[in-house]
């Protein structure tokens, strides 16, 4: 049962790094309260799941682009270039505030758009994403 509960911890932060409604730090949160978990495992999976969500994110930023002509592509050409302006000018350090919600998963995305070198992305995004799990840990803990 409590492999389960890991399992699905790292499903639901999957998802939460991807464009879908979830949200890891209410079900990361309940386990951290029914003190039945090891706090360095759920750190581990959270962690796990978030950052291979936001690497898919990375990559759907690779290809999405040869969909821009169709009319259902939600991002305009103007929407997106102003997107890659404010990405440029902060650079790469941007995907630092990947853990930010709403903002968070576009910039994953914009990262794959524009190229950015898949170990820096990762790099960064373990650093972002690790961090929040490890603050949230600690408020709650």
């Amino acid at each position: 049962m409590i492999i389960l509960a890991y399992a699905n911890l790292v499903i639901i932060s999957f998802l939460a790094a991807t464009i879908l409604p979830f949200s890891s730090e209410i079900f990361l949160s309940v386990m951290i309260l029914s003190k039945k978990y090891e706090l360095g495992l759920l750190l581990f999976f959270a962690s796990f799941g978030n950052i291979c969500g936001s690497i898919v994110n990375w990559y759907l930023g690779k290809k999405i682009l040869i969909f821009q002509s169709k009319k259902w592509f939600p991002v305009n050409s103007n929407q997106l270039n102003k997107s890659q302006k404010i990405f440029n000018k902060y650079g790469s350090w941007s995907i630092l505030f990947a853990w930010v919600p709403i903002i968070g998963d576009p910039i994953t995305v914009l990262s794959g758009v524009l190229n950015v070198d898949l170990l820096k992305f990762t790099i960064l995004v373990t650093i972002s994403k690790v961090s929040r799990y490890i603050f949230l840990i600690y408020l709650i803990n």
